[in-house]
Order: C-alpha cells, then sequence, then structure tokens
C-alpha cells in the first residue's frame, strides 16, 4: 500500500511551557520512533500546508478564528481556558496542523496514496466552533471532513476516535448532519464529560453518533468487544466513502492522563480492523490523523505500530 505522510518541524514551534503534558517533545518522540522504523523510507513524504481561514471557517466561526490570532499577536498566555496554553506562533502553527490533513486528502484522492497519516500538534478534537478547550485551538479532522466533501464531492464521512478523551468539539460539528458519522471510544466519566450512551445526534442528524464509554480499567477486550458489537457494525452499515480516525494514544495503559488500559498491540489491532473497513466501503480511503498521546516513548512506539499497519507490514520488520 501507498501510504502517506504529513510533518512539519514547525509543529515544535506551538511552545507551552515547560510542564504542560502537550509539548514539542511528542513530535520528537514521535519521528524519532519513525525513523528508526526500517520500512521508514517507504513513505510519502508530502509537504504541510497551513489551512487558508475559508477551511477553518467550515468549522470554526471567524470571530474565534480572529480572536486567536489576536491572542497570540498579544502573547496572551492562554485561549480560553488554561490548559490552552499559547505562544505568539501558536495560531499559525495550529493553522499548519489544520491544514496538514487536507495535503493527505488531496493526495488521496488523486490516488497517489492509499491511505496516510498526519503527525501534528496542536490536536483539534475538543476544539468547538467559538472556543478553544483540552489543548485544542482548531478541529483538524473536522476540517478535513468538511474539506472531503467540499473540495473532493465526497459524501459520507465517517470519523472514529480512539483518542482516551472523548471528542466534543468534532461530535458537536457534526450531530445534527446524517453525512458525518462519529464513533468515539474514551473513558467515561472523564474530561470533557461528554460521551454518554445517551448522545446520538440530533434533528436529521439522530442516530449518526455513537459513542462507546469505557470505565477507568478497562483493558484490551473491552475495545475488541465494543468492536466488533458497536463500532463495526455501525460503520457497516453507514458505507462511508472516506474513513478518518482521531488517533490519539492516550489510552495506552501508560499514559500518566488517563486509565484506560490498552496495550501497543491493541492499536495494531484496530489499525488492521479500520483498514478492513475501509477497504470494505470506501476503496482504502483512510486517513488519520494525531490526537493525544503523553508518555513519550510509549507515544512513538504506538505511532510506528499504527503507520506500520497503514503500510500493511509488521511494526518490527
Amino acid at each position: 500500500m501507498k501510504t502517506g505522510f504529513v510533518y512539519d518541524p514547525r509543529f515544535r514551534d506551538h511552545d507551552t511551557g515547560a510542564h504542560h503534558p502537550e509539548q514539542p517533545a511528542r513530535m520528537d518522540a514521535a519521528i524519532a520512533a519513525i525513523e528508526a522504523a526500517p520500512w521508514h523510507d517507504r513513505l510519502l513524504n508530502l509537504p504541510a500546508r497551513a489551512a487558508d481561514i475559508a477551511q477553518v471557517e467550515r468549522i470554526h466561526s471567524l470571530r474565534y478564528i480572529r480572536r486567536a490570532e489576536a491572542a497570540c499577536d498579544d502573547s496572551a498566555p492562554f485561549l480560553d481556558t488554561t490548559d490552552v496554553t499559547i505562544s505568539p506562533a501558536s495560531c499559525d502553527v495550529a493553522l499548519l496542523a489544520a491544514g496538514a490533513p487536507l495535503a493527505l486528502a488531496d493526495a488521496l484522492v488523486a490516488g497517489r496514496i492509499d491511505n496516510g497519516f498526519a503527525l501534528l500538534r496542536p490536536p483539534g478534537h475538543h476544539a468547538e466552533h467559538d472556543a478553544a478547550m483540552g489543548f485544542c485551538l482548531f478541529n483538524n479532522v473536522a476540517i478535513l471532513a468538511r474539506h472531503l466533501q467540499h473540495a473532493h464531492g465526497l459524501d459520507k464521512i465517517a470519523i472514529l476516535d480512539w483518542d482516551v478523551h472523548h471528542g466534543n468539539g468534532t461530535q458537536h460539528a457534526f450531530e445534527e448532519d446524517p453525512s458525518v458519522l462519529y464513533v468515539s471510544l474514551h473513558q467515561y466519566p472523564y474530561y470533557p464529560g461528554t460521551g454518554a450512551w445517551s448522545e446520538t445526534g440530533s434533528g436529521r442528524g439522530a442516530g449518526a453518533t455513537l459513542n462507546c464509554p469505557m470505565p477507568a480499567g478497562a483493558t484490551d477486550s473491552a475495545y475488541e468487544r465494543a468492536f466488533m458489537e458497536q463500532v463495526l457494525p455501525k460503520l457497516d452499515a453507514f458505507k462511508p466513502e472516506c474513513l478518518i480516525v482521531s488517533a490519539g494514544f492516550d489510552a495506552h495503559r501508560d499514559d500518566p492522563l488517563a486509565d484506560v488500559q490498552l496495550s501497543t498491540s491493541m492499536y495494531a489491532w484496530m489499525t488492521e480492523r479500520v483498514l478492513e473497513t475501509a477497504d470494505l466501503h470506501a476503496g482504502g480511503r483512510l486517513l488519520s490523523v494525531l490526537e493525544g498521546g503523553y508518555h513519550l516513548e510509549r507515544l512513538g512506539e504506538c505511532v510506528a505500530t499504527h503507520v506500520a499497519g497503514l503500510l500493511g507490514v509488521p511494526a518490527s520488520e
């Protein structure tokens, strides 16, 4: 398989301070793991580009975008909440993070790649229409889904979010839209407090949201059961034209910010299942975007395992 890969060293320029868990060292750890893998030269490296304002406006209000720009220009210490620490470069880096997956989408639709992974920061799935939240400025996967629809004419997009925190911003962006299926597995109750079983979409989007809340201590077997009984049947019924993964790796048992107990091998298993679904319904079209993951060694390990799966090779090959 041809797997596209997008990364840019400018993602390190979003300065969150010495003790923030969402730190530039996350990029260093992931890049080191990928470059150490014997298969890394098989990736098709694509240049990242910043999203333009019109692309971001498909998800966020212009007022919010300008407010984020002004906060960075004014060297504000944070945006909206104290966990969204910012620096003068942060808005530019966030626009780059929003645009990087779009380069993958363009290559995917053009037939240059079969699937792809965007290694980026800041993450995005907590960002709301008018507010930053949970380390996130702009909602990268939501902007990607709309780009696939508006720029490439795809209709039915599925987003699978396996970050340990519920993607409130992504759910809210599409909860009334039947053309985008949002599926999330996450620790519950936990930050940000959303993602109950009862949240299934509203209006025309009723039924186009599936939440699989997991208790603290959930292991591989619980996730496998949720996949087989809930996630995969929902994706099969929806029949997406492209599958997007909000690929957080903070449900790993060693991650310091949560209490789910997944193994590294479970990410290989989940990657295999989503590839099978993409092959079955979407001509193999699958795009994956980094969200969380805060144990540096395990983040690198899991990213490498996931990307190897996208390539169709063993992680240790």
